[in-house]
């Protein structure tokens, strides 16, 4: 009885948040800005993927399918509004 109220899921998750906070720490160190980049651009790619499943339940609504779609729309705007600022501002492309 008292192993179902036990919340195991969300104790995991939150030190796999930290684990993965404490990974991107590793920019500090001396290293090429690609390998930099890659480092936070995967440890951001999982921490938004555990706080999505774990703490937002997004795999728990009887709709996943709409989920999902709201979810990759979220997604399709903030990378048009990041590529549309880079284009703009960074690589002098204007309309």
């Amino acid at each position: 009885m008292m192993k179902q109220l036990f919340p195991i899921k969300h104790v995991a998750g939150y030190i796999s948040s930290l684990v993965l906070s404490a990974v991107a720490l590793v920019v500090l160190l001396d290293m090429p800005a690609p390998t930099k980049m890659v480092i936070l651009l995967v440890t951001a790619t999982l921490q938004a993927a555990v706080q999505l499943l774990l703490f937002m339940h997004a795999g728990e609504s009887e709709d996943k399918k709409s989920v999902y779609i709201n979810i990759a729309f979220a997604l399709f705007v903030g990378l048009v509004t990041i590529f549309g600022t880079l284009f703009i501002f960074v690589w002098g492309w204007y309309a």
